[in-house]
């Protein structure tokens, strides 16, 4: 099976005066804006990292729930945020590290399945393969 989602960007202008915006096929996304202030210096708005962090967070959410349900158990809620590092060295700036942090409710699971799952679904994820970079995972089963 091959499934093939797109994501498109249209930036005008120069590096720091300029700014773009970003879609997606869905249309959840439809030109939002985005700039070197809003990347950079802080300003409201989005910018690639968050995209990214939006898009891993979703995606070891959803590779959690399936894991845990192969193992018998049926998540009442999985929560989780990823932390995206951009950092600049001497080669300019990169995405060196993820941090994920995600909270579960799952009715019956004890702390060694639900760590067992939480670093499978890590590993596993399909954005996560994606990356070369650092992801590093601090997992919680709530209840």
């Amino acid at each position: 099976m091959s499934i093939k989602k797109n994501g498109s960007a249209v930036w005008q202008g120069g590096i720091k005066d300029g700014q773009g915006t970003v879609s997606t096929q869905s249309g959840v996304l439809d030109e939002v804006s985005y700039s070197f202030a809003k990347r950079f210096e802080g300003e409201s708005g989005s910018n690639p990292e968050e995209l990214i962090g939006a898009a891993h967070a979703s995606c070891y959410s959803m590779a959690l729930s399936l894991i845990l349900g192969e193992a018998g158990y049926t998540p009442e809620r999985i929560a989780t945020q990823a932390t995206v590092s951009l950092e600049e060295d001497s080669s300019g700036f990169s995405i060196n590290k993820i941090h994920l942090e995600t909270r579960a409710s799952i009715p019956g699971a004890d702390e060694a399945a639900f760590e067992d799952a939480a670093n499978k679904a890590k590993e596993g994820c399909p954005v996560s393969k994606l990356f070369n970079a650092e992801i590093s995972l601090d997992a919680k089963l709530e209840g």
